[in-house]
């Protein structure tokens, strides 16, 4: 990435201001001896800032960035001393959005040993293949989760929310030395359609990456920032990373509520919102406050936006939504802003400064504007591979989303879904995302997915599942009508089923291994 974009970036949001010499001196020289991993950000932050609030938890207890940089470097010397964490150990961490996590994180890594960070949604038989898998050596985990962690194998250690305590409490202050190999990240994949996989995140070379998010999502150095989504997903993780970066404070809630999230937001004075798509249906679902957060910035990735969500988002809180396309292998591939999603409310945005973004057809050529064809990526944190050895297929450095998609001529980006869930209906290519995009535009209509099943004499056909709003009713066969004025014949869902709502993991994505299941059943 060009050396002036850098600088003018970081001058833009406010990470070049004057400071203290010997400050900024103990910045540089933490990011030199311990890298851009999330240890060395946070270490950079506490030279910088040791006294400006780091975390702030649901109770409105603080930690500054020098408190959270002790308590991280207390727990690693309790893990190591106590537990035997070694370098290249796998350490897994079981928790919901609070400090804890964070400094366990951190911990893990100033100690060179990979966080396997666990989706809190899992059941206790695939957090056993996830332990196995992984081959963890500790579970860092909460108290609710006792009794799905109380079957792992004997060899998995097991740090509860007190026990890790005590190993805070009970051990020395004082700087570590970097451990002799760097701390990897390891993200489970969201798993909606089998069993989790993780995923190698790379460590930061540099501020590439967070130049390329914060020139296109204006976030400022000190901002106050509140992280809805999960921090085991790759965005939320993301968004720590980022936060740690500008020196801001973060206001961490252990479960989303969405009324409890708005008073937060008021209450805390928050310029920002990291959250996944369905938490912005749920805050539109409760009444506005007033007065209205200052938000400056409401972020949002991890699945599609739904019909006219932005929007309607928009339309209450003002035009500062950005959503991001990504996904855990190749961390970011376009931004929309608020302007392009009032143009298009559906859109994935552009690719970011320094990402490649081109769509390919089956022989791996670029097809023209219009077309639907493979999305492919290129940018400096494609993952390192999955854990079991895998990987995705690559092209000229650009490696497969997975997804399906098209670039109309101005260059922006729609997400048509993953290639394995496009079906054929009689010989057409059907999306089922375009009906689910269409169905959510129906005022009755909370949520909608639209999942391909076996159909004897086409080969497959559309099943649509609708959650309606309180009160409200729908004909099945005014919702096929209502598709079939828009879309071509082969689009009409055959299947129309009401169902209270949609089964989703922590991060908001419906499970569709769930809708096969009732529909079956």
């Amino acid at each position: 990435m060009d050396l002036p974009f850098v600088v003018a970036t970081l001058t833009r949001r406010g990470l070049l201001t004057p400071g203290r010499p010997i400050r900024v001196a103990a910045q540089l020289q933490a990011l030199r001896r311990w890298g851009w991993n999330i240890a060395g950000e946070l270490r950079q932050a506490a030279a910088r800032d040791p006294d400006r609030t780091a975390l702030v938890d649901e109770q409105g207890t603080t930690t500054t960035y020098a408190e959270l940089l002790d308590r991280s470097e207390r727990l690693a010397r309790g893990m190591r001393t106590a537990l035997g964490v070694r370098p290249g150990d796998r350490v897994g961490v079981l928790c919901r959005n609070h400090p804890g996590l964070v400094e366990s994180i951190v911990a893990a890594t100033l100690l060179g040993a990979d966080a396997v960070l666990v989706n809190t949604g899992l059941s206790a038989a695939q957090l056993a293949t996830v332990a196995e898998e992984q081959r963890l050596r500790v579970l860092v985990h909460d108290a609710e989760f006792v009794d799905r962690v109380a079957n792992l194998a004997a060899e998995v250690l097991r740090l509860d929310e007190r026990a890790r305590e005590e190993l805070v409490v009970g051990s020395l202050s004082g700087e570590l030395r970097p451990p002799g190999r760097d701390g990897r990240i390891i993200v489970l994949t969201s798993g909606t359609t089998g069993a989790p996989k993780g995923a190698r995140r790379p460590t930061p070379n540099g501020f590439g990456p967070l130049v390329s998010i914060i020139d296109r999502i204006p976030l400022h150095a000190r901002d106050t920032v509140m992280i809805a989504a999960p921090l085991f997903h790759t965005w939320g993780y993301a968004a720590l990373q980022v936060c740690f970066a500008l020196r801001a404070t973060i206001v961490l809630h252990r479960r989303f509520d969405p009324a409890a999230t708005l008073a937060a937001l008021v209450a805390q004075r928050c310029d920002a919102l990291f959250a996944v798509p369905v938490m912005l249906q749920r805050l539109l679902e409760v009444p506005p406050p007033q007065p209205r957060p200052p938000l400056k910035v409401v972020a949002v990735s991890g699945s599609a936006l739904p019909g006219n969500l932005a929007p309607r988002f928009m339309d209450v809180y003002g035009d500062v939504l950005h959503n991001l396309y990504g996904s855990t292998e190749v961390s970011w591939a376009s931004i929309a802003g608020p302007a392009e999603l009032r143009a298009a409310p559906t859109t994935a945005g552009r690719a970011p400064h320094g990402t490649r973004l081109q769509i390919l057809d089956a022989a791996g050529e670029p097809v023209p504007p219009g077309r639907v064809g493979r999305i492919f990526v290129g940018n400096e944190m494609l993952f390192e591979g999955y854990t079991s050895g895998a990987t995705r297929e690559h092209r000229d450095g650009l490696l497969d989303t997975g997804d399906l998609g098209r670039l109309d001529t101005d260059g922006l980006l729609f997400v048509d879904g993953r290639a394995d869930d496009m079906i054929v209906s009689g010989g057409e290519n059907v999306f089922p995302s375009e009906v689910e995009d269409l169905i959510a535009r129906l005022p009755q209509v909370r949520e909608a997915a639209v999942i391909g099943v076996p159909d004897p004499r086409y080969g497959q056909r559309l099943a649509a599942f609708l959650a309606l709003h309180p009160g409200e009713t729908l004909d099945p066969e005014a919702v096929r009508e209502y598709v079939r004025h828009y879309l071509a014949r082969f689009s009409v869902p055959r299947d129309v089923v009401f169902v209270k709502y949609l089964p989703r993991n922590a991060t908001g994505k419906v499970l569709a291994r769930e809708l096969h299941r009732y529909y079956y059943s």
